[in-house]
């Protein structure tokens, strides 16, 4: 929101700090004894067009807020004059005092501290939290160093990926990985390596029971003879062909 109002106007982010941009000109009739003028404001039919426009910059900048706003919003900020007034309530809405400040943070921080890749997810999933909870820390004024960030993710990620993390750990400077590239290189990876599949086939083996081993040895070693295999258990074709 902040760069949306700042790109309609050069000035309209002093009128939300500051309040309304004051139109003024030299007082001709007062002089003073040091010499430096001294300055009063304009009436509205002597502004120019371009001070018309910079005045007007109040209305612009709470219009634009009034239609973000949700009627339970909107009722808490109706009453406040200017768009300052109004960006200051809305602050303290939303950040509320100091005391609620420390409540956000902690909680945000056991967020970051306990996340983990979930079974199933994919990276791009895994970005969409993992980025969500930084972006809420730092806007709570918590940061992270690019390395602090690229082990936090390291961790987070299953087992299976400890091959990979452990490379990129030896070959890339973590102080210099930002997160978007860091995620971005695990997602390029994570389409032509899939861990979980590998997991899955490594540990859902058939299992080998004592009745079936001699049909195992005499399917691997009748492979061509399409009779030997009719005659196995079906659950054990695939160890033969392995």
């Amino acid at each position: 929101m902040q760069a949306h109002l700042a790109a309609q106007d050069d000035y309209i982010w002093s009128v939300i700090t500051d309040g309304p941009v004051k139109i003024t000109k030299i007082n001709i009739a007062f002089a003073t004894t040091d010499g430096a003028p001294e300055y009063v404001e304009k009436r509205r039919h002597e502004y120019t067009n371009e001070e018309k426009k910079k005045a007007n910059l109040d209305n612009v900048a709470r219009d634009i807020l009034y239609k973000t706003l949700d009627k339970n919003m909107f009722s808490k900020i109706k009453t406040c004059a200017t768009i300052k007034e109004i960006w200051e309530k809305l602050i303290q809405i939303c950040e509320g005092n100091d005391e609620t400040k420390e409540n956000k943070i902690t909680v945000a921080q056991q967020k970051y501290k306990s996340i983990k890749m979930r079974e199933g997810e994919t990276m791009s999933e895994f970005d969409e939290r993992f980025s969500a909870v930084v972006i809420e820390l730092t806007s709570l004024g918590k940061e992270y160093s690019n390395r602090e960030l690229a082990l936090k993710v390291m961790r987070a990620l299953p087992r299976e990926w400890d091959v990979k993390t452990v490379a990129m750990r030896e070959y890339k400077d973590l102080n210099k990985l930002e997160l978007h590239d860091l995620l971005q290189i695990l997602k390029l990876t994570s389409l032509n390596w899939r861990p979980d599949l590998r997991h899955r086939q490594l540990h859902n083996q058939p299992r080998l029971l004592p009745q079936h081993l001699n049909c195992v040895l005499q399917t691997r070693s009748n492979l061509q003879n399409n009779s030997v295999m009719m005659q196995c258990p079906s659950s054990l074709r695939s160890l033969g062909n392995s």
